[in-house]
């Protein structure tokens, strides 16, 4: 069952409290900051993370994904607050002292060794006999699907072969926490899905907890069973990925994570919310506790063209600016008489562009589903997410 759609923001409930007990964490951050002179990069930080979760980092350059991740590896000391890894507190522990592995996205192999000298460094590190290290190795490689590549240099690999021997380097010691920074922006696009599908059936495999960066909205989708929204050092959202795309809890989330338009609006002492001359209709429970300036929302892909009828809500005729053809769909860009100007897109599907004929100067009837619609404070913060009708989108 689809979740529902909250309508305005909730309280921040999804961050675990500091003293509240769980017998599945595996990793538990409380009241965590971290400031660069004046600046804050981490503005008490909690968090807890399940064990054998795909946990994804998610969020713009500088809201402090990054520095979370090394504040959790040791490579940055938080300012203040708590690190619990299984039961350990690791805060105050270096980097050597904690279990856990990484890569980055630089790859950081040894060029001057091959793979398998790679991939067993920290083996070899810890002394353990030759047959037992070559053996692990082996496993290793065979894990990432590189099982002659033992000999060969990272010069003479491809990019997407590098990180897989960076990883198999990093799971090597057998970690208790694996750690991604940014893992795959450094690849082409069909490499970067074809080894993350990989990195997920990998982590499946093993049960290992990890933690991955990235602000690449579709990877951490496709990745993650849980997301973490951040924006300027604080967490935005956490929840499943369906959970974020379908619930986002913050208009920051709405625009930042998918496809998103925001109009500005008025809610009305009746309910409904006012965008120019035209009214929408809501449930109650959509503005419960919002009044004035507000942000309306809803997807492209949630613009109702087809089965409309007399009982149907919010009913607008638009008027097609233009159309993108984006392959399995195409984008329009749709005007309606009242709205003040604005312009929002909609999805249509090749069957419906066939259908209805649909072209850059069409006219056709359309509906914004009340329960589709999420509604946000319309305030400062907010205030330029909106985009102009001569703005287009990042």
């Amino acid at each position: 069952m689809a979740a529902k759609r909250p309508n305005r923001v909730r309280p921040a409930a999804f961050v675990a409290p500091q003293d509240a007990p769980s017998h599945d964490a595996f990793l538990e951050i409380h009241n965590v900051s971290k400031r660069f002179g004046d600046f804050h990069a981490l503005t008490d930080i909690s968090l807890t993370v399940e064990r054998g979760t795909f946990v994804c980092f998610l969020g713009p350059s500088g809201c402090g994904k990054t520095t979370l991740l090394r504040s959790i590896a040791g490579l940055e000391r938080q300012s203040s607050g708590r690190i619990i890894q299984d039961g350990r507190d690791i805060s105050n522990l270096p980097p050597s002292q904690r279990d856990f592995g990484i890569v980055f996205q630089s790859y950081s192999l040894f060029p001057n060794l091959t793979v398998n000298a790679n991939v067993g460094y920290g083996l070899v590190n810890q002394g353990l006999p030759k047959a037992q290290i070559a053996a692990r190795v082996q496993e290793l490689l065979e894990l990432v699907h590189l099982p002659s590549s033992g000999p060969k240099y990272p010069a003479a690999l491809s990019g997407g072969e590098q990180q897989r021997v960076a990883l198999a380097r990093a799971l090597a010691m057998q970690p208790g926490l694996l750690l991604l920074d940014e893992p795959l922006s450094a690849l082409d696009a069909k490499v970067r899905v074809d080894l993350r599908h990989e990195m997920k059936q990998l982590q499946r495999r093993l049960g290992v907890t990890t933690i991955m960066v990235t602000h690449d909205q579709e990877e951490a989708l496709a990745l993650a069973d849980v997301v973490v929204v951040m924006s300027k050092g604080n967490i935005e959202q956490v929840g499943t990925p369906m959970e974020v795309y379908a619930n986002p809890q913050s208009a920051f989330v709405a625009d930042f994570v998918g496809h998103m338009n925001l109009l500005r609006g008025t809610v009305q002492p009746d309910g409904t919310v006012r965008i120019g001359s035209r009214t929408l209709s809501l449930d109650s429970n959509q503005v419960e506790g919002l009044s004035g300036d507000v942000l309306v929302s809803f997807r492209p892909e949630d613009v109702m063209f087809r089965g409309l009828d007399a009982a149907t809500d919010n009913q607008l005729q638009g008027y097609i600016e233009s159309v993108d053809f984006l392959g399995a769909f195409s984008r329009a860009r749709v005007r309606v008489d009242g709205f003040d100007g604005a312009v929002f897109e909609a999805d249509l599907s090749a069957n419906m562009l066939r259908d209805f004929g649909v072209d850059a100067g069409s006219t056709l009837p359309l509906a914004l589903p009340r329960d589709r619609i999420c509604i946000y404070p319309g305030n400062e913060r907010t205030a330029g997410l909106v985009k102009t009708s001569g703005e287009g989108r990042a």
